[in-house]
């Protein structure tokens, strides 16, 4: 791992790395308020650079599952990717 950097507004706090520890090198995202992370590969990172900001908010919107407890959600986001 490399130095860690910690993006934070009034909404989220998150830290990133790069991850060399597996295969490839990937980016580890966490959110440090539930510490939960996601490892995102150069193809993942590279799929978020073509999302238009609308693309995301099914994803973003909380009340889909973080105001339901970590992780759980009744309701799965669809994403509608339109390259």
């Amino acid at each position: 791992m490399c130095k860690e950097l910690v993006l934070k507004n009034e909404f989220a706090q998150v830290s990133v790395q790069i991850d060399y520890s597996s295969n490839g090198v990937r980016l580890k995202v966490m959110d440090i308020r539930t510490k939960r992370v996601i490892y995102l590969d150069p193809l993942e990172l590279e799929s978020l650079a073509w999302c238009e900001h609308k693309d995301l908010h099914p994803i973003l919107d909380p009340s889909i599952s973080r105001w339901k407890g970590i992780g759980s959600s009744a309701v799965e986001p669809v994403l509608n990717y339109k390259l």
